[in-house]
């Protein structure tokens, strides 16, 4: 309603400063629905807030309540503030009391801070001698920390202490190579105390450590040898507690040998003992049967003792792998090889007397030779089981090896000598001997033997070298001393039989390369001794043999052919006429020798190669009777036949 006058007091004037304006511009009322209508109220704020807190109390649009708008607006104006007084007066209230209870407990707080001046000027004593007490605690604490520290390090508990001392006949345990291990790191860790201001303490304990580990040494060395002195069953069971016994005991390289010692002297024993039961009790219960009740069979006798020897050198090495399994010295495996031939060692001499008595009985070449090959392949086999030759089991194994290798060559040369003492003449079939059947059955056996046996390669092919050496070379003597007297024809067949023979029985064997070739060489030889006389043969009986005898001796000086004695045409006429009765039947014309070939392809060669020197000849006769200068007239009818068709009718 103000802003309404002073909006009419200001038209007013306004009505007076410009009378010319128009009455209905100078309403009031129209001004104010103007203004009223040009009010845009979505943009002012104020007035929708006034309009919406209006509506509240404002139900009911009437001229009584609009014109009682005002006063219901300053009453309700005035409940507001009278209620926020009232609110307001409340807590000022709650804030006295506040106060109140704020400045109690300012007083209270500047008593309690007085009384505890007063108490803290009074304890201040005790309280210096309380805090110098806690630092020397605490030192004390972190002193008794160090010292605990150091006894754990280098001192051992009173459980290990009892452990290493305990009594002499005391048994070993996982403890004691703990409590062994820790002096060794004692030991081992106390040298550090020697770089610093501590010598005299790390003396002490490095010389306490010292005569600990000696003792405990000592002791576990006798333990170690009181165990090894038990192990002389033929079963032998090795311990985990021995084995790392062994392990300690390496530290200590001289009680380490006298522990390996004392094993290998106590498996000496039992491998000894086991043999000799072997031998004359055999197994449990009878089986395996005694060794010995085989001495009759030389083979299986040897044998047999020589695969009870293998197993048990192949028991006594994996013994000793089991007990220095954890040993790391640098050079174990000498010492392995070193016991293993001392625990083989006993049974050389039971071994060697019973193998001499076998072999110088001279059971034969052929057993000899087995034997011989037997050794050498336990040789090779147990050596490799021992890893060195020197062991004295292997010497007696070679020894006998050699001395049966002797026998047996001992045995061919005397077998060659008494064929060569009494040379037997060839049989009336020209065929092998008895003498060198029975040496080549002799040397089949050996070869056989050879063959399947189990040495090595290389020793194999220089043993069958020697043995061919030994056994050929007399034979071939003795064949060529036996064939001296006989004829021509008689020997060669002889020779080619008796060669062909030893062929046959080598072609069978390996590394016979060589002497087959020498022996292919040598029938190749009488084989063309056997040609020419089977070729002189025919021609002799074809009625060849002078005509070309003469053919081959004539020469230009002499004059034709056709004036020599017996060279003339009837008695040319007459010898072709005897030839071709044999083009019509060659395989009538066979020396008696031949049929005596034990080879039908030898025979077959020889024939083939004769017929071709049959046929040479021929030709060569035929070339010189058709010659004019040789004399002979209607030499065609003479020679009807070409040599084209005398070799087409003999092939």
């Amino acid at each position: 309603m103000a802003d309404t006058k002073v909006e009419i007091s200001n038209d007013g004037s306004a009505g007076i400063q410009n009378p010319n304006v128009s009455p209905q511009t100078n309403n009031p009322l129209s001004r104010k629905l103007n203004k009223i209508l040009e009010t845009r109220l979505d943009n002012d704020k104020e007035m929708l807030e006034a309009l919406k807190a209006l509506s509240v109390f404002f139900t009911e649009n009437s001229l009584r309540t609009r014109r009682n708008l005002r006063g219901d607006i300053e009453r309700r104006s005035l409940a507001i503030n009278e209620e926020f007084a009232q609110i307001f007066k409340e807590v000022k209230e709650e804030l006295e009391s506040v106060h109140e209870d704020v400045q109690a407990m300012s007083t209270c707080c500047e008593e309690m801070t007085n009384r505890l001046k007063a108490a803290k000027e009074q304890t201040q004593d005790l309280i210096v001698k309380t805090n110098k007490l806690q630092g020397e605690n605490h030192r004390l604490e972190v002193r008794a920390q160090v010292a605990q520290a150091f006894l754990d390090k280098f001192q051992l508990s009173n459980e290990e202490m009892a452990t290493l001392r305990g009594a002499r006949d005391a048994a070993i345990t996982e403890d004691f190579f703990k409590a062994l291990s820790r002096v060794k790191h004692i030991h081992e860790d106390v040298k550090i105390l020697l770089r610093t201001n501590q010598q005299t303490a790390g003396l002490e304990i490095m010389e306490q450590m010292a005569v600990l580990q000696e003792t405990s040494y000592e002791q576990l060395y006798r333990w170690a040898q009181n165990e090894c002195r038990g192990l002389t069953q033929e079963a032998c069971d090795i311990s985990p507690v021995l084995t790392q016994a062994m392990e300690a005991l390496q530290d200590r390289p001289v009680l380490y040998k006298y522990t390996l010692d004392e094993f290998g002297t106590a498996r000496r024993c039992a491998v000894v003992r086991g043999f000799i039961d072997a031998l004359t009790r055999g197994g449990q219960g009878g089986t395996p049967r005694p060794i010995e009740m085989h001495s009759h069979d030389p083979m299986r006798y040897v044998g047999d003792m020589l695969a009870w020897l293998h197993q048990a050198t192949a028991s006594e090495k994996e013994h000793l792998e089991a007990l220095l399994k954890q040993v790391t010295l640098q050079g174990v495996e000498e010492n392995m090889q070193e016991v293993v031939g001392h625990i083989t060692e006993g049974v050389c001499r039971p071994l060697k007397v019973r193998i001499e008595q076998v072999i110088v009985a001279e059971p034969g070449a052929v057993l000899l030779y087995k034997l011989s090959n037997l050794l050498k392949f336990y040789h090779h086999t147990i050596s490799s089981i021992i890893g060195t030759s020197v062991a004295s089991l292997l010497i007696n194994i070679e020894e006998m090896h050699i001395l049966s290798k002797k026998m047996f060559f001992n045995s061919l040369s005397l077998h060659a000598s008494r064929l060569m003492d009494k040379v037997e003449l060839p049989p009336a079939d020209l065929g092998p001997t008895a003498s060198l059947t029975q040496t080549l059955s002799l040397l089949r056996e050996v070869l056989a033997s050879h063959d399947s046996s189990v040495v090595p390669l290389d020793a194999r092919q220089a043993d069958f070298a020697q043995v061919l050496s030994c056994i050929l070379d007399p034979l071939l003597q003795l064949c060529t001393v036996s064939a001296s007297n006989l004829g021509t024809a008689d020997m060669a067949s002889y020779m080619v039989n008796s060669l062909y023979v030893m062929k046959t029985t080598l072609a069978v064997f390996e590394f016979t390369d060589k002497r087959l070739e020498m022996l292919e060489f040598q029938i190749e030889a009488h084989l063309d001794t056997l040609i020419n006389e089977q070729a002189s043969y025919v021609l002799t009986r074809a009625g060849l043999s002078y005509i070309y005898s003469c053919v081959q001796q004539h020469s230009a000086e002499q004059g034709p052919l056709s004036l020599l004695p017996s060279m003339d045409s009837a008695s040319v006429k007459a010898a072709m006429v005897q030839f071709d009765r044999y083009l019509s039947s060659p395989d009538t014309l066979v020396m008696p020798q031949l049929n005596f070939l034990l080879s039908a392809a030898i025979k077959e060669q020889i024939f083939r190669q004769s017929t071709e020197l049959v046929c040479r000849a021929y030709g060569d006769v035929y070339t010189a009777l058709t010659s004019p200068a040789n004399g002979y007239k209607d030499a065609e009818n003479l020679l009807p036949r070409s040599p084209k068709q005398v070799q087409t009718l003999l092939s």
